[in-house]
């Protein structure tokens, strides 16, 4: 008997069907673990380096650290090299890494911190690295990966990003359209399923940087989404964290082209409610399935390996439009 056509058949439908699927992870605020906890965060990255066959990429949300400081980012740095070249991974800055000092939360656009721990040449010599919006700095760069038959650019944006950063983001994504595009920054969602806006607590505009203007003025999630996000078709995916009260948050909105557009807030910081050493170790995992047209999002603790079951942290999303542009 010919086993060869039978083998190469069943390895044809296994490539076909990993060809249909990605797995996302979203790492938010591990501010606390950096502060008082390493070894729950030091447990996430453990656990998405086993599980690393199955993972396609991670994005970070932003609050790297707390305060800020060589020690935080020392624990942080540590936790992520263990994925260092085993899944492509992506951070963004948050309000409490950058300042003027340790402690000083954003009263100016100081990252220094950041890109020493995380350097530009290091991070730009990976293959799926795009570009950034500041020679020798990662706060807004972009990244290309492909999985399966879906193009992805991803572009991380600073918290509260600048009237220029978008600018610089909406020419990034005009040139990559026919790549699905996630936007990936600190904060963007409310825990009330709306967009930060006016009145909210935690908006940028409420710290520092927010008495900048003109290129430099910042931006909320409801700014983000109107001068950005809405204009792009291929913009499908929204990701942040940020906020307290409950943490969570999920929006579908329609943009210009009358596309939907994801948003998720996710948070389990010190000061969440309910919140217990700094978040537990609890994670977003989602289960896209390109064939399906879903997506399966379940919150999980590595550090507890628990599930959380409540119908905000454990949902599926249905007819997902997983084209980039409608014509």
């Amino acid at each position: 008997m010919n086993v060869k056509p039978i083998y190469f058949l069943v390895v044809s439908l296994f490539l076909a069907s990993c060809s249909q699927k990605a797995r996302i992870i979203l790492l938010p605020d591990t501010q606390t673990y950096a502060e008082k906890f390493p070894e729950i965060m030091e447990s996430q990255l453990n656990w998405i380096a086993k599980n690393e066959k199955e993972i396609s990429f991670v994005l970070q949300q932003g609050d790297l650290t707390q305060n800020n400081n060589d020690k935080e980012w020392i624990a942080v740095k540590k936790a992520f090299s263990k994925i260092d070249n085993k899944v492509p991974y992506v951070l963004a800055v948050g309000n409490h890494d950058m300042g003027s000092g340790p402690g000083k939360y954003a009263d100016v656009r100081n990252s220094a911190a950041f890109n020493s721990y995380f350097p530009f040449k290091e991070y730009a010599k990976a293959p799926f690295f795009g570009g950034s919006f500041e020679q020798e700095k990662l706060d807004n760069s972009y990244y290309l990966i492909t999985t399966g038959k879906i193009k992805w650019i991803i572009i991380t944006l600073e918290f509260g990003p600048r009237n220029e950063v978008l600018e610089w983001a909406d020419q990034v994504l005009g040139k990559h359209q026919d790549r699905l595009a996630i936007i990936n920054t600190h904060a963007y969602m409310y825990d009330d399923n709306t967009r930060i806006g006016e009145g909210d607590k935690w908006r940028p505009q409420a710290y520092g940087i927010g008495k900048d203007s003109a290129a430099k003025a910042v931006n909320d999630g409801e700014q983000i989404w109107n001068k950005l996000v809405s204009k792009n078709q291929n913009v499908r995916f929204v990701f942040s964290g940020h906020i307290l009260n409950t943490g969570v948050g999920t929006l579908t909105s329609i943009n210009e082209k009358g596309l939907p557009v994801y948003q998720m807030l996710a948070n389990y910081q010190e000061g969440v409610k309910g919140s217990v050493n700094g978040g537990n170790g609890f994670l977003r995992i989602l289960d896209l399935n390109f064939k399906k047209k879903s997506i399966k999002v379940r919150t999980y603790s590595p550090y507890l390996n628990e599930y959380k079951l409540e119908p905000t942290q454990n949902f599926d999303l249905k007819d997902i439009k997983y084209n980039s542009i409608i014509k």
